[in-house]
């Protein structure tokens, strides 16, 4: 029922936290992305490509248990505090035996997941040594972006983004020295890759130490439905984030049906600076969740509406500046990624980059509102944004859209697609405003 007018002032710190942590991942992919193509070549990075929606599955399913419990922690953490330290213990462990059914059915049918990516008989060596050793780190990916959701939620943004960025950094030098001075190629980002969530993860041990502190572990009683109902509100995150996974998924195989593997490298350059928008406008959205949850949970519903105004803002400011970055320096970024100077990957991207990172200005968006959703409880609605978003629009499009125009209507199914989902997505969520002013 009011408007704390420190309210501001508290999002922008975590936004400003959280956007920081997204940036020193961003700068891990594009390092980590440097590093195979200048070692390995266009067919590495071709590779890396393939193996992309795999980082996807895991990052989901730790955002779907970790943005879902932790949902679930703030909402009720100053009215029901014994819930909110019950739920930690119990996704947590579901978390750890998830990561270890996908390593070891991963392991085990990695040739025939391979084949299903997309990798023929000159991507297939590559990505076979870098996702082997990617799903033996899977119950660490999951663990980790599970913990940061819930330290961040128990008013510690601080040490997720300390923690980010040191894992970030640790990569980046790992990556150099595995590939470089002990030229251990593909194998060697894959290990320093899977070293980086444990840099985190030690760091976050030290939330133990925060005065405000209400997460704890707790003795595990086995009670399904309070993970069940995290998976509920949590699942539209993995889908956001699985979307990406899918739609790299698509995009490899349509475009080596109209062109090469060249044009894959050409699109794992765009995929890949396209995640570092994406993991920026999910730092604001991240940012955003923990306040609209808890003054939801107190029904403060001026603040609700203040916290989403700002978020999106926040994102659409961030997509105007990476898209003038993106065309003012559009060939230098390209040439970064290019050590052989390749002409047809410099050609197929620099036709790719002008169109399909239109869609900044409304997925900046779109990814706000969608977690927005589910912060204010209403998973169905999130879902089925999320499945639109990520599935059926996306898939519809790339796929009338390359029969029509080739390549370029590839490029152009991504900006369609969030236009799309924005008009549809803002609809929803006047008609959400709407119904919370009623309340009020």
């Amino acid at each position: 029922m009011e408007n704390s007018p420190h309210i501001k002032k508290e999002l922008t710190g975590y936004i400003i936290r959280d956007v920081f942590s997204s940036l020193g991942l961003s700068i891990y992919i594009l390092a980590d992305t440097y590093f195979i193509a200048y070692a390995v070549g266009p067919i590495g990075l071709a590779a890396l490509n393939i193996d992309l929606p795999i980082f996807n599955l895991f990052n989901g399913l730790g955002l779907m248990l970790g943005i879902g419990g932790a949902t679930i922690f703030s909402i009720n953490k100053s009215k029901h505090p014994e819930k909110s330290r019950s739920i930690f213990t119990q996704v947590l462990s579901f978390g750890i035996l998830l990561g270890l059914i996908i390593m070891a059915f991963g392991l085990i049918f990695i040739h025939p997941l391979l084949h299903l990516l997309g990798a023929n008989h000159e991507t297939l060596a590559p990505s076979l040594t870098y996702l082997r050793i990617i799903l033996i780190g899977s119950p660490l990916f999951i663990i980790n972006n599970l913990v940061l959701s819930f330290v961040r939620n128990d008013s510690n943004p601080h040490l997720t983004m300390i923690a980010t960025l040191s894992q970030s950094l640790f990569v980046i030098i790992f990556d150099y020295l595995l590939m470089f001075p002990l030229h251990m190629g593909m194998m060697g980002a894959a290990m320093a890759t899977i070293c980086s969530p444990i840099v985190s993860l030690l760091i976050l041990t030290q939330h133990r130490h925060h005065p405000q502190r209400l997460l704890t572990l707790q003795h595990l009683t086995l009670r399904f439905k309070p993970t069940f109902k995290a998976i509920q509100l949590g699942f539209p995150s993995f889908l956001t984030e699985m979307s990406t996974g899918v739609s790299i998924f698509v995009f490899n195989i349509v475009i080596l049906h109209l062109s090469n593997n060249y044009a894959v490298a050409a699109y794992g350059i765009i995929a890949n600076i396209l995640l570092v928008g994406l993991s920026l406008f999910n730092g604001v959205a991240v940012g955003v969740q923990p306040i609209v949850s808890r003054e939801f949970g107190k029904h403060h519903w001026d603040n609700v509406k203040t916290s989403l105004k700002i978020g999106l803002l926040s994102a659409l400011g961030i997509a105007v500046g990476l898209y003038l970055v993106l065309i003012g320096l559009k060939l230098p970024i390209i040439e970064i990624f290019n050590h052989e100077h390749n002409q047809q990957l410099i050609r197929y991207a620099s036709a790719g980059i002008p169109l399909i990172f239109i869609s900044f200005f409304f997925s900046s968006m779109n990814i706000v509102n969608n977690l927005f959703m589910t912060a204010i409880a209403q998973p169905r609605l999130s879902f089925f944004v999320a499945i639109m978003r990520g599935y059926i629009v996306l898939i519809a499009s790339v796929l009338v859209l390359s029969s029509l125009f080739g390549l370029t209507g590839v490029w152009v199914s991504v900006p369609l697609t969030e236009i799309l989902i924005f008009i549809m997505g803002m609809l929803i969520t006047r008609n959400l405003l709407k119904i919370i002013d009623q309340w009020y």
